[in-house]
């Protein structure tokens, strides 16, 4: 917790109020420009631009290329997908301290989609894509460190950052260079949306993203049908197993979201393809849903002239608050009690790069940016008085861990 002489740190944060509208203008700038997850140009630029605004801060900065990923296409068809670059910053690598700042870059909302401009819907919100999730929370990460490179410590606290630009896509391309930041780093802050009612996240389900291919046999309709093997018919039976595994092992849930298959109905249809998503709350769990699919694979399989293949793993773990955990969150709700802010926390369903650091054995809180809603929708909110607040937040953090009166010599050991 919190020691003795915290309002001693209070006046260095005075000059975040100050900022309110610088912010708002550079999130309207950086919702401006289309950076989802599939627009390669889009990315570059926002990358460009980040570069600009926090090379202020005077770290290193390197911008690093990862290698494309390789989907499942709707017609079976494996393609490789280009990603874009992710944006590394590092400070004061020698100090006996060293926090993990993370923040994403990319968007679910393509160039195509007609949900593209920031709009103020009220005195206290912004309407727009990434204004919460997450080009808010980048400013949020920005001030903090801003505050604490223009503090007297300055330099006592190592601090790196890393943006990426697949985070929506499950962090295909940039999870390695995370788990490997994680090693070098003692605690980490993820700049996600805070909840709509401003709680935390606490506890995460790990979440796997799969494809089931069936190879089937064409064949007319009419003519011959019984020469024909319907694929279309054998993912439906599949869509049908998987979905019964659901209430049958606690947390753990799937969700059949997408299919594709077929064509002339005087065709037999011989491929189909079918897109799940699995979610578990115990990483014991994963064991059990993989003996499942087998058996269900297995069954499909059997019948003559039916091909069925699965593709996909688990790409977030979940993510299980430990001691380490705790003892973050207490500095956390400190620092909101200094600051006269409620603290709350609840677990839940969605997960984050959280998950990953967390898998890598690092301490982290991964709602640290901005208060909003409607993510993933053409309603997305930031509410706007919380990028000043939960700048402060993040800064009397840092400020207390590089001044000495947050302990993190437990986050050390």
């Amino acid at each position: 917790m919190i020691v003795a002489d915290t309002n001693a740190l209070i006046p260095y944060l005075d000059w975040i109020e100050a900022q309110h509208d610088a912010m708002v203008a550079d999130l309207v700038r950086l919702v401006a420009i289309n950076s989802g997850s599939h627009n390669i140009v889009g990315l570059e630029r926002m990358a460009s631009e980040l570069t600009r605004l926090f090379g202020a801060l005077g770290g290193q900065a390197q911008r690093l290329a990862l290698e494309s990923m390789v989907q499942i296409g709707d017609e079976g068809e494996r393609r490789s997908c280009e990603l874009g670059p992710l944006l590394r910053l590092r400070k004061h690598p020698s100090a006996p301290l060293q926090v993990l700042l993370v923040g994403h870059m990319d968007t679910v909302f393509g160039s195509e989609h007609s949900f593209q401009r920031a709009e103020r819907i009220s005195a206290t919100r912004l309407e727009g894509p990434g204004v919460a999730d997450l080009k808010g929370g980048l400013l949020v990460m920005l001030k903090a460190l801003e505050c604490l490179e223009r503090s007297p410590w300055a330099g006592r606290l190592g601090w790196e950052v890393v943006l990426n630009p697949d985070e929506e896509l499950g962090s295909p391309g940039s999870a390695a260079h995370l788990g490997a930041a994680a090693k070098r780093n003692h605690l980490g802050l993820v700049f996600e949306p805070a909840m709509a009612d401003g709680a935390f996240a606490a506890a995460r389900k790990g979440s796997g993203n799969f494809t089931a291919l069936l190879q089937g046999r064409a064949a007319h309709a009419g003519r011959e049908p019984h020469r024909g093997r319907n694929a279309l018919r054998a993912a439906a039976d599949f869509v049908i197993a998987i979905d019964e595994l659901n209430g049958i092992r606690p947390g753990v849930t799937l969700n059949p979201g997408f299919a594709h298959a077929g064509g002339p109905v005087n065709i037999v249809p011989d491929r189909a393809v079918v897109r799940f998503n699995i979610r578990l709350s115990d990483p014991r769990d994963e064991a059990w849903i993989h003996s499942r699919l087998a058996a269900i694979r297995e069954e499909i399989n059997a019948r003559e002239g039916i091909t069925l293949s699965l593709h996909g793993y688990f790409a977030r773990q979940p993510k299980i608050l430990d001691t380490a955990h705790r003892r973050l969150f207490d500095l956390v709700r400190g620092c909101g009690q200094a600051l006269g802010l409620t603290i709350v926390s609840r677990d839940t369903g969605g997960c984050c790069d959280g998950n990953n650091l967390s898998a890598a054995g690092l301490p982290n809180i991964d709602t640290m940016g901005v208060i909003g809603g409607g993510l993933h929708s053409a309603d997305e909110y930031v509410e706007l008085a919380s990028l000043v607040e939960r700048s402060r937040l993040s800064a009397l953090l840092l400020l207390g861990l590089a001044s000495g009166r947050l302990d993190g010599k437990a986050f050390r050991g």
